[in-house]
């Protein structure tokens, strides 16, 4: 067993850690896709999907083809008219997971699995109402025999140029956001803990963000991470940044990665307990929320509580209060109101808000 893995290690290395730098110190020739072509048959690819072989991951958007979609798709096998490409992304260890596609491979194995009969056939009426089980076995061997083409992206592919790429075929009817992206492109022990951060009920609770279905908590515990950690290398767009960080620290070690959970939950906690429900939202005099979650003021009130080193064990309401209060004549200030209010993204800015607040916050306890 040992001389097997011995063996696989050096035909399956884990990905060189790139530094987002170099991307623009690749020669323009050099920018592009390392990828490889499968013609996988119908009953392969059933295969690849029950074994997780070839697997969706959860940052896919869900299935949401009708029974008719699904349904012409199965028809277009029969009939032997073209399926569109399969693209997909190789990772270290061989397996593949789906980029586009999500809606074909769910829909071919959940009609293997007799979850749904065929309807709104046009070539092939005579199949209308008939579950898999129900087919002939020679057009069973029929559709199990047809082949799909599957490009997939080699994991030697710079994760940068992988993320453009993710965005071009991002051709689903609901097109992925930037964090979903991320969580395909940039998988690993990070991912894990940001998606594992993201899911816990206090974070939940302090951003009022329930159902979470576009990453939103995500992409906010990884704001934090990356202010926290790397503000000096902070530069627009915000997007790159998080992607520079993501990539840096993908596979980042359990000790590193146990100090960015305890840092979170500590920040989270002193948040909770300076400003409650308020947290991370602007109000004025009365303490009644103007807004919703602003993240402009996320950013500046997690890392200044993050930097902020003095005990609060004794903090009292009276001391909330006051705070409070503090807080809402700091609203209304102008040079902070800009910080977190347009142009939030610009290096100035972030920069401007996350000192403001640090100082203000410093001032008030």
């Amino acid at each position: 067993m040992s001389k097997s893995k011995n063996l696989a290690d050096e035909l399956f290395p884990e990905p060189e850690k790139y530094s987002s730098d170099e991307v623009m110190e690749i020669p323009p020739n050099q920018r592009k896709l390392h990828t490889e072509s499968y013609d996988y048959s119908i009953s392969t690819i059933k295969e690849h999907l029950d074994s997780g072989h070839i697997y969706i991951p959860s940052y896919q958007r869900s299935y949401v083809w009708n029974r008719a979609q699904a349904s012409r798709l199965i028809e277009s096998l029969v009939i032997q008219c073209p399926v569109p490409i399969l693209y997909l992304n190789q990772s270290y260890d061989s397996k593949f997971s789906v980029i586009d596609g999500n809606q074909r491979l769910t829909s071919i194995k959940l009609y293997l699995e007799d979850e749904f009969s065929l309807k709104g056939l046009t070539a092939y009426p005579e199949l209308e109402g008939l579950y898999w089980s129900d087919l002939d076995p020679r057009i069973q061997r029929h559709i199990k025999n047809r082949t799909l083409r599957c490009i997939a992206i080699l994991p030697d592919t710079h994760p940068q140029i992988k993320f453009d790429v993710f965005e071009r075929l991002n051709t689903g009817s609901v097109q992925l956001n930037a964090q979903e992206l991320r969580h395909g492109i940039y998988q690993g022990p990070l991912i894990d803990l940001v998606e594992k951060i993201a899911k816990s009920s206090y974070w939940k609770d302090i951003t009022k963000i329930k159902a979470d279905k576009r990453m939103k908590r995500s992409e906010l515990v990884l704001r934090y991470l990356a202010m926290s950690n790397d503000l000096e290398n902070y530069s627009k767009p915000l997007s790159g940044f998080l992607n520079k960080f993501a990539e840096k620290y993908q596979h980042a070690d359990d000790e590193l990665l146990e100090k960015f959970e305890s840092d979170f939950n500590r920040s989270v906690q002193v948040m909770h307990l300076l400003y409650g429900d308020l947290s991370f939202r602007i109000f004025d005099s009365s303490l009644k929320p103007q807004s919703t979650i602003n993240t402009a003021l996320l950013d500046a009130q997690m890392v200044a509580v993050h930097n902020y080193g003095n005990d609060l064990q004794s903090f009292s309401e009276k001391e909330r209060n006051k705070l409070l209060i503090a807080t809402a004549k700091l609203f209304n200030e102008i040079e902070f109101s800009k910080t977190i209010g347009s142009g939030t993204s610009s290096k100035t800015s972030v920069v401007a808000r996350i000192q403001k607040f640090s100082n203000f916050l410093n001032s008030q306890i």
